[in-house]
C-alpha cells in the first residue's frame, strides 16, 4: 500500500465533500476519535456523522502541512479552513491500516 498517495487521495476526496468515496477508505468498523469534540465515532455510520458535522458542515478544507509514514502507520499534520469561529486552525491526524483501509484515525486540534 502506497499510504503516501492514500492520504492525499483521502485529503481530495475529504475537501470534496463526497460522503461515499469517503466512507470507502475506511474498514467498516473502523474508530475514529477526537477528544476535541469528545467522542468516539464507530464505522462507516458513526465517521459519516463526524464528517457530516464537522467538515460538510463548516465547509472545512484541510490542507496538509507535514506527513510523516512509519511502517502501518501515518501522522498528519494539516490546516483546517472553513466557516467555524475561528476561521483557520490546526490539526493533527493519526492513522493506522488494515487490509488496504483505515482502521483507526485519532484526530485533534493543536
Amino acid at each position: 500500500m502506497d499510504i503516501k498517495a492514500f492520504l492525499l487521495e483521502w485529503l481530495e476526496i475529504s475537501n470534496s465533500y463526497d460522503t461515499e468515496k469517503y466512507l470507502e477508505k475506511y474498514n467498516n468498523d473502523a474508530l475514529l476519535y477526537d477528544p476535541s469534540v469528545g467522542k468516539k465515532f464507530v464505522g462507516h455510520e458513526g465517521i459519516l456523522d463526524y464528517y457530516t458535522k464537522y467538515f460538510i458542515g463548516y465547509k472545512t478544507q484541510t490542507r496538509l502541512l507535514k506527513l510523516t509514514i512509519l511502517d502501518n502507520t501515518a501522522h498528519m499534520e494539516v490546516e483546517f479552513t472553513g466557516e467555524f469561529p475561528e476561521g483557520k486552525i490546526e490539526g493533527i491526524f493519526d492513522f493506522t491500516f488494515k487490509n488496504q483501509k483505515i482502521e483507526t484515525v485519532d484526530a485533534d486540534l493543536k
